[in-house]
């Protein structure tokens, strides 16, 4: 039985928080920042714009802002916004998990999409509260969809952990 105190639960979540601190530093560095937050936050404004002009031509991506040409309102995707830390918590939880490693490349795979694929869900419903109503913007940016990320990356988790192959029993200790 695993209890909160068994070593394997203590490991776990040691490696989970140093796995956290290293990502979210490198993460913080010019050479991420250039390389791989900005890329990746221009790709994910790309991409909303993309997907909602097939029923809003009036939508464009200029770098991580997204506008309506009809009516000049634009969101900027932000650090906190953008789906990388949500990604970290994620890649921190399943690495330090013990898991065989094609397991875990299979649940980094399907769980950055899943979580990105709910972040461009959210850019899109964020870009249309903001022209409707700035208040109900601010509340579903700052509360519902902050909640609803994190809530995405444990459901990820939670589903990766129940599809991992059991363990193989110990085998039991012999008798004299």
């Amino acid at each position: 039985m695993l209890t909160v105190e068994s070593p394997s639960v203590i490991r776990f979540f040691v490696q989970f928080l140093v796995l956290q601190a290293v990502l979210f530093g490198a993460e913080l560095t010019p050479w991420a920042q250039e390389y791989f937050v900005v890329p990746w936050t221009n790709t994910l404004a790309a991409l909303s714009a993309r997907l909602v002009t097939f029923f809003d031509p009036n939508v464009l991506a200029a770098g991580k802002m997204l506008q309506s040409t009809a009516n000049g309102f634009a969101v900027s995707i932000e650090s906190g916004c953008n789906g990388v830390e949500a990604t970290i918590v994620l890649l921190a939880a399943i690495l330090a998990f013990p898991a065989p490693w094609k397991h875990r490349l299979m649940g980094l795979v399907a769980g950055i999409v899943a979580v990105q694929g709910l972040n461009v869900i959210r850019v899109i419903s964020l870009f249309y509260l903001g022209q409707w109503n700035l208040n109900v913007f601010e509340w579903a940016h700052l509360y519902v969809w902050q909640a609803l990320i994190m809530l995405d990356v444990l459901i990820v988790w939670l589903v990766w952990v129940r599809t991992l192959p059991d363990a193989p029993a110990a085998p039991a200790p012999a008798r004299a």
